[in-house]
């Protein structure tokens, strides 16, 4: 089948600052780096495709849990109104009731929170993730279970939705044109999605969380999979793509005005 062609566009949904360390591998140790995080808009082929689906309307629990980790203020989660997921899209023109898929990488709050404002949508999560990094650990997970899935996310996914919920294996085409490949590397349910544009292959993943990660081989600071696995996706990345978005990376926005990948 012919490959088609999309277009793609991010949105910053938040920000939050964390220590160095967690984005460069045994880097950076008395710098704070910033981390937009970002849900990617992708239409093409007559289908409105969204990455992850942003945090909760609700932080206080999430800031809590972070503030408490880092032992510092600036770890909080900032938003402003219209960053709102469900704002930003509408300002570009896509009601949630009118997104075909959902891809969420990784199941994390900040990415799951917003799956109910998509009730059409096709949900697209790791198979591997929805076992290994929530139903089925096989080490305990050091964020709690309702940060990574919040609990009425949970129950709308194994009730309502159910049947719209796809699990994704580890290579796998979900439209002409996008393939999903497990990475792994932050958490167990990261996935890569590889995207076709007029610009070439883009690969949208959070198994970096800064172009450094990628450009200069630095291993994630924040991962479960081992530098090894981390350095493993890198290399299928190059292989598989011709850009990369990373999902926390402020740069992103200077590189591409607007946000858009066209």
């Amino acid at each position: 089948m012919r490959s088609m062609i999309y277009e793609i566009q991010c949105f910053k949904v938040g920000e939050s600052d964390v220590p160095g360390p967690e984005v460069y591998w045994q880097q950076n140790w008395n710098t704070w780096e910033t981390l937009y995080f970002t849900i990617v808009l992708i239409r093409g082929a007559g289908k409105t495709i969204l990455i992850n689906t942003g945090p909760p309307a609700d932080l206080t629990r999430l800031n809590r849990f972070w503030v408490a980790g880092y032992g510092d203020p600036r770890g909080a989660m900032r938003r402003s109104p219209h960053e709102a997921p469900e704002n930003v899209l509408r300002a570009a023109g896509v009601e949630p009731t009118r997104v075909d898929y959902v891809l969420l990488t990784p199941l994390q709050a900040y990415a799951t929170a917003n799956v109910h404002l998509f009730p059409k949508a096709t949900i697209c999560i790791s198979r591997r993730g929805w076992i290994e990094d929530f139903h089925a650990p096989v080490w305990p997970m050091p964020v709690p279970r309702d940060l990574r899935i919040p609990n009425d996310v949970l129950v709308y996914l194994e009730t309502k939705a159910w049947e719209r919920v796809h699990l994704l294996e580890d290579d796998e085409q979900i439209l002409p044109g996008i393939r999903a490949r497990w990475v792994g590397t932050h958490h167990r349910s990261t996935m890569a999605f590889l995207v076709d544009t007029a610009a070439g292959v883009v690969a949208i993943s959070d198994c970096f969380f800064k172009y450094p990660n990628f450009e200069h081989n630095i291993p994630l600071g924040l991962q479960e999979g081992g530098i090894e696995e981390c350095l493993r996706s890198y290399e299928l990345i190059r292989r598989s793509a011709n850009l990369i978005v990373p999902l926390y990376e402020p740069e992103v926005f200077k590189r591409h005005t607007g946000g858009r990948i066209s």
